[in-house]
């Protein structure tokens, strides 16, 4: 199962990438996650970062996948009817080919009412997105 978890590009350059990602009660995943208190589970808000990551990397980005997370944190919880405003900024490439980034998810609510903290951090963090190494022995070209 895949999912897609970047809705909108809102901007993107070589080294920062905006997008936003829909919550909807419609997502499989929040029946279970909890029951009567449906959020977005935040290894979901990783992969919506990492997701917005490939976009910000181009046509390479499909060649990436998430090495490594560091300093995650967590805060405010993201409900249906909420949107996730992801913002990912390149920080470094490394020779190996590896792109650290540094990312955080904010929550944007449908009004005011449903989220008096519009615009509450939701993640805040850093990864790395790795290029996808193919085994020769197991891949020949």
């Amino acid at each position: 199962m895949k999912f897609k978890m970047v809705d909108q590009v809102v901007e993107c350059t070589p080294e920062r990438v905006v997008t936003v990602k829909q919550v909807s009660l419609a997502e499989e995943y929040l029946r279970e996650h909890f029951p009567g208190f449906p959020v977005l589970p935040g290894i979901l808000m990783v992969e919506a970062m990492a997701q917005a990551a490939r976009v910000m990397l181009g046509e390479d980005g499909e060649h990436f996948v998430l090495g490594q997370v560091k300093a995650m944190k967590f805060g405010h919880v993201v409900r249906p009817g909420d949107a996730l405003w992801i913002e990912v900024e390149l920080i470094s490439r490394a020779e190996n080919g590896e792109v650290n980034c540094r990312a955080s998810g904010r929550v944007l609510a449908a009004t005011a009412e449903e989220a008096p903290e519009l615009g509450a951090t939701a993640a805040t963090g850093r990864f790395t997105m790795r290029p996808i190494r193919v085994d020769a022995a197991t891949h020949p070209a």
